[in-house]
């Protein structure tokens, strides 16, 4: 596999019950998020080693451009990121069998977040970049197996709605800024409607992220208030005011 998906995996296996750190709540407090529900994640945080076989100690290391033989077939190794941040795909060349894993999917978006262990991070951007960067080296034709829904054909086209349901959703964002904004404030222009506290800690990743991403691209800024919460707003009204 790749270093830091090892790596990533390896951490998260390790973390275990009873063991929330301050900086997670650090993060969730910023976002909007009450006692309550601060507190139930803390209650169920270190949940992942247990669902999980132990990792081995050591592991292959797969890089970008790299080519395998399976079958007596080749393989190239195609690395992308955003939704996770090493994310090994495999395309078979000879015939344009590409294993693409989260990386496109069919119906839906892979989720896109910012978690509470990098804070400032910008998966939204990483993720943009592979959608254009698979966009130039996949042929249109391309057979594309994905990890959730049926394999399909019309690569290029899912790739333009994957990043234009981002655009969208950032436009949104933007019109929401217009006024100071929590990030719990933000899932209905990320997300097109509400979400209940089931999904609530990967929404506040992906409403991080597109807030992050505006933030990095001088579209947003955030000020942080003495009970710890930031509020977001949009630089446009900010200089107009």
């Amino acid at each position: 596999m790749s270093r830091t998906e090892y790596l990533t995996g390896r951490t998260l296996a390790a973390e275990s019950a009873g063991d929330a750190p301050p900086e997670g709540e650090v993060f969730y407090r910023a976002a909007g998020w009450s006692d309550q529900q601060i507190a139930a994640w803390r209650e169920g945080y270190g949940m992942f080693g247990k669902g999980v076989s132990p990792l081995p100690r050591a592991f292959t290391r797969l890089q970008d451009g790299e080519a395998l033989t399976i079958g007596g077939e080749e393989w190239r190794v195609v690395v992308g990121a955003g939704h996770s941040p090493e994310h090994v795909c495999l395309w078979r060349t000879s015939d344009d069998v590409f294993i693409a894993g989260d990386q496109i999917l069919p119906r839906i978006s892979s989720n896109v977040s910012v978690w509470p262990t990098e804070p400032d991070a910008d998966p939204l951007g990483d993720w943009m970049d592979s959608l254009a960067r698979l966009r130039a080296l996949l042929p249109a034709h391309a057979l594309i197996l994905p990890s959730h829904g049926e394999p399909f054909r019309g690569v290029h086209e899912r790739l333009a709605a994957l990043r234009r349901g981002h655009e969208t959703a950032l436009k949104r964002l933007e019109r929401t800024l217009r006024k100071p904004t929590r990030v719990l404030d933000a899932f209905p222009a990320v997300f097109g409607r509400a979400v209940g506290d089931a999904m609530l800690g990967m929404a506040t990743g992906e409403a991080q992220a597109h807030l992050n991403y505006l933030e990095r691209r001088g579209r947003a800024r955030r000020t942080r208030d003495t009970n710890g919460v930031d509020w977001w707003s949009n630089v446009e009204r900010d200089e107009e005011a």
